[in-house]
C-alpha cells in the first residue's frame, strides 16, 4: 500500500509535472504563434503596400524642347525676346508675333520696331533654329488667327504658346482717361484672351499643348497710378487659372509667369522710374529721373540687393514649363521677381 501509494504519489507528482510541462508547452505555443501570426501579418501588409504601390515611371526630366514649335507674342525685344531665344536654345522652331509699331499713344516709352522683331529673328537662329517674323495686334482676332495658321502650316503644329504681349501706362484712377483704361486692357486681358481663344481649340484635337501667360508681380499686389495696368495682369492669372479647369481633361497645362521689375524699355523711362522713386519713399527731381537715384532708393528694400532683373533672368522658368518636365504641371503661378514675392499677401 505504502509502495503502490508512493508510485500513486509519484504518479500524481508525475502527472503534476506533465501538466506543468503542458502548461508551458501551451504558453509557448501561444507566444510563438502570437510572433508568427505578427510577422505573417506585416508581410502581408508589405506586399499589400508594394502591391498598391505604382511602379514607378522614369523621371521626367527632360526639358529638351527639341522637334517642337513655339509662337511668342511681344517677341521684338525685352522678356519675349528672351523667351524666344530661350526656347530656340532648348530646341524649338519659333514664330515671333510683335505689332512692331504704337500700340497706344498712351504709352510713354518707345514702341518696338520691326527692326527690334528682326534681331529677335537673328538670335533665334544663331541657335541653329527656325524664326518665322510676323506683325500683328493681338487685339484683332483675325490677325491672331491668320499667325496661327501660317505657324502650324511652316512648322506642321503649334506646341507651345507664350503669350508675352503688354503696355502699361501711368495714372491715378481719378484722372484716368477712358482710352488709357481700355488700351490697357484691350491689350493686357483682351489680347491675350483672343491668343488663347485661338490657340485652344487647335491643340485639343492633339491632347498635347504648353500655354504660358507672361503676367506680373504687380498682378499679385495694388500698385499706385497703375490700376489698369494691376487689374490686366491679376485678370490674366484668373483667365490662366479658369482656362487650366477646362483644358486639364485633355492634357493641355496652362501656367503663368509674374515676373518682377525687368530691364525692358517698359522699365526704363521715366515715367516707371519716377514711380519707383515714389515707392521708395523719394521726391522725384524734374521729368528725368537719374538711373543711379533709382537704383539707390531701390535697394534698401531689394531683397536679392537688385534693383532690376535683366529679361534673361524670366526665360528659364518659361523653358521648364514648357518642357515635357512640367506636364502635371498646369493652373499655377511662377514668381520670378528675385525675391519680391516673398512680400505678397496673395
Amino acid at each position: 500500500m505504502l509502495i503502490h501509494s508512493k508510485n500513486k504519489i509519484m504518479d500524481t507528482n508525475n502527472s503534476q509535472n506533465r501538466d506543468e510541462t503542458s502548461g508551458m508547452s501551451r504558453r509557448k505555443m501561444i507566444t510563438t504563434s502570437v510572433a508568427a501570426l505578427a510577422g505573417a501579418t506585416a508581410i502581408g501588409n508589405s506586399k499589400l503596400l508594394n502591391a498598391l504601390e505604382p511602379k514607378l515611371d522614369s523621371p521626367k526630366t527632360d526639358f529638351s524642347l527639341k522637334g517642337k514649335s513655339a509662337i511668342v507674342t511681344g517677341a521684338a525685344r525685352g522678356i519675349g525676346r528672351a523667351i524666344a531665344v530661350a526656347l530656340a536654345s532648348a530646341g524649338a522652331d519659333v514664330m515671333g508675333i510683335d505689332i512692331a509699331g504704337v500700340v497706344s499713344p498712351e504709352v510713354i516709352y518707345p514702341p518696338a520696331t520691326k527692326e527690334d522683331l528682326d534681331e529677335t529673328g537673328k538670335q533665334v537662329e544663331a541657335q541653329k533654329r527656325r524664326f518665322i517674323p510676323v506683325k500683328a495686334d493681338i487685339r484683332d482676332i483675325n490677325a491672331i488667327k491668320s499667325a496661327v495658321d501660317k505657324a502650324e502650316k511652316e512648322f506642321g503644329k503649334v506646341d507651345i504658346f507664350v503669350a508675352d504681349a503688354g503696355i502699361q501706362v501711368y495714372s491715378s484712377l481719378a484722372e484716368m482717361t477712358d482710352q488709357q483704361w481700355k488700351d490697357v486692357i484691350d491689350v493686357n486681358l483682351t489680347g491675350t484672351a483672343n491668343c488663347l481663344r485661338t490657340i485652344i481649340p487647335r491643340m485639343i484635337p492633339r491632347k498635347s499643348g504648353r500655354i504660358i501667360l507672361i503676367a506680373s508681380g504687380q498682378g499679385r499686389h495694388g500698385m499706385k497710378n497703375g490700376a489698369a495696368y494691376s487689374a490686366s495682369k491679376w485678370g490674366v492669372i484668373g483667365l490662366m487659372k479658369s482656362a487650366a479647369l477646362e483644358l486639364g481633361e485633355h492634357q493641355i497645362t496652362i501656367n503663368t509667369v509674374e515676373p518682377g521689375l525687368v530691364d525692358t524699355a517698359m522699365t526704363r523711362n521715366p515715367g516707371r522710374w519716377n514711380e519707383a522713386l515714389k515707392e521708395a519713399g523719394k521726391k522725384p527731381e524734374g521729368n528725368n529721373p537719374k538711373e543711379q537715384d533709382v537704383i539707390d532708393a531701390r535697394l534698401p528694400t531689394a531683397v536679392m540687393k537688385i534693383p532690376w532683373m535683366k529679361p534673361e533672368d524670366i526665360a528659364p522658368a518659361v523653358v521648364f514649363l514648357a518642357s515635357d518636365a512640367a506636364y502635371r504641371v498646369t493652373g499655377a503661378t511662377y514668381d520670378v521677381t528675385a525675391g519680391d514675392s516673398a512680400k505678397y499677401t496673395a
